[in-house]
């Protein structure tokens, strides 16, 4: 996907979040975020949206804590969704009036810093618009191209990263497959740091076939394999999903 097309999924992906918080109570629990309330994940997602605003807008070239200035100005209740949304359009504003030769902070892989910031947030807000349906009971669904690009991220680029938790005394694989596309991957769980690549595997220890939009959600912990079709030792799933963690930044 190019960066136009990231861009267009972050202001899709933050109108429908946006909807989906403003026909649900800010107390509901988030079911895919334990502890969290919705008004915790609409404050979150909102100084995330802040926070890379900023990096882009300013050309920063050093990473900060939006939260501790965003602490103190926090709207009100009946404030908040419109305030979220506000920063959302800030967002899409300084990614589309970037220049292609942006330079600023970055914290993964990616053809420049202007393509990073723009499929960083398209995912970001992606997956945390599922938290924010979630909170009414929807299971929310992505179009293939879009999951398939946004388990890519998370396997490529945050797995990609020294110091991953990740981890097993004994190699073991996991293999995912989509079955409404052609895109497969192998992840290699050892003492070392994974090993990613883009392939299916029938041997592996462990294989998962679903939808990319259901491997996406299960990749970023967004929902249980059950009704996924998992076959061989379940452990190496039950691996990932203890082990995988993704910080903002």
């Amino acid at each position: 996907m190019d960066t136009a097309e990231h861009i267009a999924i972050v202001r899709r992906e933050g109108e429908r979040l946006a909807s989906a918080a403003e026909r649900t109570s800010l107390d509901a629990p988030v079911p895919t975020c334990p502890n969290w309330t919705l008004r915790d994940l609409v404050r979150h997602i909102s100084g995330i949206h802040s926070w890379a605003a900023t990096i882009v807008g300013q050309s920063r070239g050093r990473p900060y804590d939006p939260f501790t200035e965003l602490e103190a100005l926090w709207p009100s209740d009946a404030a908040l969704v419109d305030w979220f949304r506000a920063g959302h359009q800030t967002l899409v504003h300084a990614l589309e009036s970037a220049p292609p030769d942006l330079s600023c902070f970055t914290f993964l892989p990616a053809p420049s810093p202007l393509a990073f910031w723009a499929r960083r947030q398209a995912h970001e807000t992606g997956i945390h618009r599922a938290d924010a349906e979630a909170s009414s009971g929807v299971t929310a669904d992505y179009p293939p191209e879009q999951a398939v690009d946004g388990i890519d991220e998370l396997l490529f680029g945050f797995l990609s990263r020294p110091g991953q938790r990740l981890k097993a005394d004994q190699l073991c694989t996991l293999s995912l497959q989509a079955s409404d596309s052609d895109a497969a991957w192998l992840v290699r769980i050892s003492p070392d740091e994974p090993r990613i690549s883009r392939e299916a595997f029938s041997r592996a220890d462990c294989r998962v076939s679903a939808t990319a939009a259901d491997l996406f959600l299960l990749v970023w912990n967004r929902r249980a394999p059950a009704g996924l079709d998992v076959q061989g030792d379940a452990r190496v799933l039950d691996l990932w999903r203890k082990s995988i963690t993704v910080r903002w930044s």
